[in-house]
């Protein structure tokens, strides 16, 4: 019998080559920049909606509330230094005054994967929160269901384009060859939103299936292929120009056209979001969000059964982050690696998940019934 790929092939490492240990904590020394409120950087912007918003409606069984306890781990791994950031609030009442008719649990996760230095990622993850509940018009009460998806899409990408201008601020000292994408996941009530721009990933376990919530923007994705090149961009050794190897990010403004605004629709590489958004049920387990670093050799279904895994021995979101990096350097990645794991149930993992069934034929039967699902 033929086997699929994954099933049957397994990396081997050679006896002499040598694994950098994985550190909890990474330090990155870098001037920093010279204080200029956001809110003076970002005042008078004014941005038009590049990317049409498709509202559905939805209903909520108020008898379910799902949690948000979170667990994130960091490496710089073969590279000089760390140019990844991840923000991870697990209840924005602490930071932010919500009102009380705002749904609980509200938590916000985000990560960042900086390129030409770490300045433009640890900008956004200083700042993006700040921009999008205090400059956006954030909708804080689902009660009207039917316009909080649109209103909160909204929010988002405005949050986004206006993170990205304030890059272009010279006061910030933020180079213009540097930029970072941005991956970020809303909990609002029972409502889970994600928006990208980037090569970053977001994958949901529901019921133990991967449900990729974030599109790849990269030029081997044949709608991003398409996008740039209608806007007259070149695609050359897989990169934008040559130079890039994402297709949306934000900073960057030596590559973005200069006088237009943030993500304008004339210039190919933009900081506009894609969204996925979904009501959160008893079957959804944990959300991965994850840099490049990790896909790059890994599979959307590989992450998520290593993850169960690790969460069945120990219910710990951390060690199953740490678990995720380390197992990415065993298949041979290089880059930096960040992971942040989000437990959705309030339930002990180690009691409430059934893991992969072990034997050649089990993993192809269950192989065959859960394939990676795309909301997209």
């Amino acid at each position: 019998m033929c086997l699929p790929l994954q099933l049957c092939f397994r990396p081997t490492v050679k006896a002499n080559k040598k694994v950098r240990p994985a550190l909890e904590t990474v330090t990155v020394r870098t001037k920093p920049p010279p204080h200029v409120p956001i809110d003076e950087a970002i005042k008078g912007i004014t941005l038009t909606k590049t990317c049409p918003v498709e509202v559905q409606e939805f209903t909520i069984n108020k008898e379910f509330i799902p949690s948000s306890r979170s667990g994130s781990y960091a490496h710089t791994g073969f590279r000089d230094y760390m140019e990844d950031e991840h923000l991870r609030i697990d209840d924005l009442s602490i930071c932010f005054e919500l009102p009380s008719e705002s749904p609980r649990p509200a938590a916000f996760y985000g990560v960042f994967d900086g390129h030409g230095g770490p300045e433009a990622a640890t900008f956004v993850k200083n700042n993006i929160t700040k921009i999008l509940f205090q400059n956006t018009n954030f909708p804080m009460s689902i009660e009207v269901e039917k316009g909080f998806i649109g209103d909160a899409m909204d929010s988002l990408q405005r949050a986004y384009l206006l993170a990205d201008k304030a890059l272009s601020d010279a006061r910030y000292g933020v180079s213009p060859a540097t930029g970072t994408t941005a991956l970020t996941a809303l909990i609002f009530g029972r409502i889970l939103m994600v928006a990208n721009a980037g090569d970053c990933r977001a994958v949901l376990c529901r019921n133990g299936v991967a449900v990729d919530m974030s599109q790849d923007h990269r030029p081997a994705n044949i709608h991003e292929m398409d996008r740039v090149k209608k806007l007259g961009a070149r695609v050359l050794y897989g990169r934008l120009d040559g130079i890039l190897s994402v297709t949306r990010a934000l900073g960057d403004w030596d590559m973005k056209i200069p006088g237009r605004a943030a993500g304008a629709a004339l210039s190919p590489l933009i900081s506009d979001p894609d969204f996925q958004h979904v009501t959160l049920t008893e079957d959804d387990e944990f959300l991965i969000l994850a840099s490049d670093g990790i896909w790059a050799v890994m599979s959307s279904w590989r992450a998520v059964n290593i993850v169960r895994k690790e969460l069945k021995k120990h219910n710990d979101p951390k060690r199953a982050a740490r678990k995720l990096v380390r197992e990415s350097y065993w298949l041979g990645a290089n880059d930096n690696a960040t992971v942040v794991v989000v437990c959705l149930s309030s339930q002990d993992q180690r009691s409430s998940m059934k893991l992969r069934p072990k034997g050649w034929l089990g993993r192809l039967l269950w192989w065959r019934k859960n394939q990676v699902i795309s909301l997209s």
